[in-house]
């Protein structure tokens, strides 16, 4: 048998000598590294998942244009080209114009409904988004002012670009409420807005929803302000500063609970392994007196605990991952991605802490005198 073999039977024989005190050990440090392996995980994880929350809340870029002429969809669709695909949740155009209902004025917007399904999420609809292009979808506050509902038809009046006068009835087909300025518009087909204003490929914004946060969505910004001519991109500030707050904090309690977890894994290891050299003084003793020298009990004990780290490492990762799905699917009710560099991470950082732990309880076995120990004192 070689001395490895030999060092590795030896420390796995002791260990299940006391397998109670060991078990409540290996708990402790599995117990720490699952917390340690499921928070590092969540850490890493909620940037993505707090950006794409984040996206309910409506966009977080604007285009406009940076003087008093309309903005050109041609500048709107390239900054499309170079905003990373994997990044973009959504782009809605908006066109607004002037248009009538029983000669009252109400301005009408002109949109593309599925990037506004996109970008603005929390719009509650009652009855459904346009389908066809003779069917507006109206704010609250125009369907009271006009006493129109879901079916309603409602015509609409105006004059286009050339100054001629146009009418035209639509079909209710929802009512929109957002509890903002946007119950004050009613929306169509951007297309059919500009079939009516004889006009085409200008607009008035692009709301852009994209899955950035802080800095990089600054960074975003001045690369399509550098790159698209006649666009003037605008952070929506109040989103990206709540979003990157919310992300500080968060990661501050990762931080803090981690620290604690880990250190509550110390004391209960070395709890552990003071009350192993108690009953093994004896032992310690007899081998001192037979010539066992005290880097040899140091080893012995050191192997114990590190062994202990190694296998609570494994265990940690494992639930840990399991840990930080099933807060990821309950929270933020999506899967979370796995990192295999915690691997080694999670089982080194497990390995360190239980020999810190272990550290006094190693010193005091060295410290045991065998002549007074085995004389029973």
């Amino acid at each position: 048998m070689t001395r490895q073999r030999m060092y590795f039977k030896m420390i796995t024989s002791s260990l299940m000598r006391r397998r109670s005190r060991m078990l409540v050990a290996l708990l402790a440090v599995a117990i720490g590294s699952t917390i340690l392996s499921g928070l590092v995980t969540i850490y890493y994880d909620v940037p993505r998942q707090m950006a794409q929350e984040f996206r309910s809340y409506g966009a977080n870029l604007l285009l406009v244009s940076p003087d008093t002429n309309p903005l050109k969809k041609e500048s709107v669709n390239h900054a499309r080209s170079i905003i990373p695909g994997g990044k973009l949740v959504g782009l809605t155009p908006f066109r607004y114009e002037t248009v009538k209902i029983n000669n009252l004025p109400f301005m009408a917007a002109g949109t593309d409904f599925e990037q506004v399904q996109k970008t603005s999420p929390y719009w509650l609809v009652s009855g459904s988004y346009p389908q066809k292009e003779d069917e507006v979808l109206l704010g609250q506050t125009v369907a009271s002012a006009v006493a129109l509902s879901t079916g309603s038809k409602v015509t609409l009046n105006g004059l286009d670009s050339n100054g001629k006068a146009f009418s035209q009835t639509f079909t209710v087909s929802g009512i929109v409420q957002t509890g903002g300025s946007e119950e004050e518009c009613l929306y169509m087909n951007l297309e059919k807005l500009e079939s009516l204003m004889k006009t085409s490929g200008l607009l008035d914004v692009a709301e852009c929803s994209v899955s950035l946060s802080g800095k990089e969505l600054e960074n975003l910004a001045g690369t399509l302000s550098l790159n698209v001519e006649g666009v003037n991109p605008k952070p929506v500030k109040r989103l990206a500063k709540s979003e990157g707050t919310v992300l500080k904090k968060l990661q501050s309690l990762v931080y803090i609970v981690t620290l604690v977890v880990l250190i509550l894994t110390m004391v209960c290891v070395a709890t552990t392994m003071m009350a192993v050299v108690a009953e093994r003084r004896q032992e310690i003793g007899l081998k001192k007196s037979l010539g066992a020298s005290n880097q040899s009990i140091v080893g012995e004990f050191l192997g114990e605990g590190l062994f202990l780290g190694a296998l609570g490492g494994i265990l940690g990762v494992i639930l840990g991952f399991a840990f930080a799905q099933a807060v990821s699917v309950n929270v933020f009710a999506r899967s979370i991605s796995f990192l295999p560099l915690l691997v080694p991470v999670t089982i080194l950082v497990s390995v360190l802490v239980t020999g810190l732990a272990c550290l006094l309880p190693v010193r005091s076995a060295t410290e045991v005198d065998p002549a007074l120990v085995l004389k029973g004192e």
